[in-house]
């Protein structure tokens, strides 16, 4: 029988339940509380999470792979060297989906070539039009053969798509010990009501929503449900992304002397640490095929974080500006 130490999914469970039933016994507050662990070289410590249902730490920056559908060696290239940095974190967070082109492909054999399979949380999708739960199936078989692996740390229906239908088989497969985690996803304020009562109709390990500093709309109703319920959260688009990316709204302002109280260097770390700064939020997941901006990235998940005075004050800033 392989030791715990040389099996990681072993070890994160008796790591999770190890830490789920600590957790279980502080009050709420006490267990939204951030920890920290090594950066490998950093001066400050890299912020973890729990994700509140397992007790699992994950780092509160990972990454967002929906450009990662790229043919070539010479496209791949930088993408090795994203997950390179990410993964110099254990657990971090690596988001997918089927229907980001050839992404999971690509991650499963960039993954392999590296040997990082087993410090990194991969996080991917599924749907069931139409509640067709055969086709879910055939979709989740597909990404474990796409991503090479046995094992899957969250499985989410993507926008929401057959969720009803296909939660109890994600649940069987948790059971299993396929997925360790399972949930739901959207990026759309539309369906933040409907994703509110799926939370409140399912027990989900964890919700992706879409947030960030000019989109707060998942604190109406996402995050309630979620804190409610002990759901962890993950946000899409922290950075604006393809629906809208922030940057062109600070392009030339500079950044305000307020931003090194809680240890911002760019524009970029003072839009994720607002989205951190949040207690709902676990973890934020911007996609990246840059290098140097996984790091700026990476910087935004140690050190401070804004309080709630500071969050308003950001909000305050951010509103005031020249749309």
């Amino acid at each position: 029988m392989n030791d715990a130490h040389h099996n990681p999914y072993r070890r994160r469970l008796l790591q999770g339940v190890a830490l789920a039933g600590a957790a279980l016994a502080m009050p709420v507050w006490a267990r939204q509380a951030a920890t920290t662990a090594g950066t490998g070289g950093h001066d400050e410590a890299a912020i973890l999470r729990a994700i509140p249902s397992s007790g699992e730490r994950i780092p509160v920056i990972g990454l967002g792979t929906n450009a990662y559908g790229v043919q070539t060696a010479e496209e791949k290239a930088p993408l090795r060297t994203v997950l390179q940095h990410l993964a110099r974190l254990e657990n971090s967070v690596v988001d997918t989906a089927p229907s980001y082109r050839n992404s999971e492909a690509v991650l499963g054999e960039l993954i392999e070539e590296l040997g990082i399979r087993e410090r990194l949380f991969l996080a991917t999708k599924c749907t069931a039009p139409d509640d067709d739960v055969a086709a879910g199936i055939a979709q989740m078989e597909a990404s474990f053969a796409h991503l090479r692996t046995d094992t899957i740390d969250l499985m989410m229906v993507h926008n929401l798509n057959g969720a009803d239908a296909i939660l109890p088989t994600l649940v069987e497969w948790k059971q299993a010990g396929r997925l360790r985690h399972i949930g739901i996803t959207t990026s759309s304020n539309q369906q933040h009501a409907e994703t509110a009562a799926l939370i409140e109709r399912h027990a989900l390990d964890v919700v992706q929503v879409n947030y960030s500093v000019d989109n707060r709309a998942a604190e109406d109703t996402v995050f309630p449900a979620a804190q409610a319920r002990g759901t962890g959260v993950l946000l899409n688009v922290p950075l604006g992304g393809r629906r809208g990316s922030l940057f062109g709204r600070v392009r030339d302002v500079p950044l305000p002397d307020w931003a090194a109280t809680f240890g911002a260097t760019s524009w970029a770390q003072v839009f994720l640490k607002y989205n951190l700064g949040h207690p709902a939020v676990t973890a934020a997941i911007p996609g990246t095929t840059n290098p140097a901006n996984m790091d700026d990235n990476l910087a935004a998940g140690r050190g401070a974080l804004p309080d709630a005075e500071m969050r308003r004050r950001i909000e305050a800033f951010w509103d005031a500006l020249p749309g």
